[in-house]
């Protein structure tokens, strides 16, 4: 025998029909219209229906309705950083970088928000088209993350969560369980807030950093600021690419280190920076990132995320 379940796939109606039995011998039938288009598809045609159904309420994307039960959201949302590595030049990475942008849409929602980091590397800029977005930086960070999370070359698409679990941005059901499975750990309180700024062309931002536990493994815990920008896009004429315009999520503009966190302390950090700001960014789109991040293992241990005031 079989139940159903009428859930709210905003703002499209998303059907469950499963067994009254052991729900995880069961798929999803679902429907839905294009809002979400391809990335949802990919994640509930390989997903059982208990792991679908948590993962799309974690996102706010699905509200259960029963009238048994009932799932409060949870009072603050768990910021999770998601870093894609890209380029314009490559022909596999714009479905990545839609996928970014649609989970970065979605916006603090039950215990989860999406911090999401748009990282264009400049190894596919001698392949006919530059990147205007792409700096050596995010190579130089990607090859990091290459050196700790076993993948050992770097390539494009590649997603990297809390700086701990990576895998290919085709892969979207991959990317989404391991955002689900970082939102469950223990996180350290991060405070980011812009002050007034005085100069041109500057912006000031205070970060205060929680008490965090000392790792042998894991180093030093360095405080980094990044300042990102949506909107974004391209008209792209040579490359793999060409003939098509191409948008992107929260392309890092900047990032820098602001100080470095010290363990067994209430505040393990407080400090502000000045941090420069280019007249060509549009400021309505601009946020702010504050996460800290250890040296030696690269894993992000909590992250704050705030838009830029005028």
């Amino acid at each position: 025998m079989y139940s159903i379940i009428t859930v709210r796939l905003f703002p499209f109606p998303f059907w469950c029909a499963f067994s009254s039995g052991n729900l995880s011998h069961f798929r999803v039938s679902y429907s839905f219209g294009d809002l979400h288009g391809d990335v949802m598809k990919a994640l509930v045609s390989q997903l059982p229906v208990a792991a679908t159904v948590l993962i799309l309420v974690a996102f706010g994307i699905l509200e259960l309705s029963s009238q048994e039960h009932s799932i409060p959201p949870a009072p603050q949302a768990v910021p999770v950083v998601v870093e894609l590595f890209t380029s314009e030049g490559c022909s596999s990475c714009p479905p990545a970088d839609a996928f970014l942008a649609k989970l970065a849409e979605q916006g603090p929602a039950h215990n989860l928000q999406i911090v999401a980091l748009e990282e264009h590397v400049d190894y596919w800029d001698d392949q006919g088209w530059r990147d205007p977005f792409s700096s050596h930086h995010w190579t130089i960070r990607q090859d990091a993350y290459a050196g700790v999370l076993g993948n050992k070359n770097p390539y494009t698409p590649q997603i990297v969560v809390d700086g701990s679990v990576e895998c290919s941005g085709g892969r979207p059901q991959l990317a989404l369980q391991a955002i689900v499975q970082e939102s469950a750990k223990a996180r350290t309180p991060v405070s980011l807030s812009q002050g007034p700024s005085d100069k041109p062309g500057s912006e000031n931002f205070s970060v205060q950093i929680g008490k965090l536990a000392p790792s042998a493994k894991g180093g030093a815990a360095e405080v980094w600021l990044a300042i990102t920008e949506t909107g974004l896009h391209s008209s792209v004429t040579r490359g793999e690419n060409a003939g098509h315009e191409l948008s992107h999520a929260a392309v890092v503009r900047s990032m820098r280190k602001v100080g470095e966190a010290k363990p067994d302390r209430d505040v393990a950090f407080s400090g502000d920076a000045a941090i420069p700001i280019r007249n060509e960014w549009k400021r309505d789109n601009l946020k702010a990132v504050a996460f800290v991040q250890e040296k030696n293992s690269l894993r992000i241990l909590r992250a704050a995320e705030i838009p830029l005031h005028r």
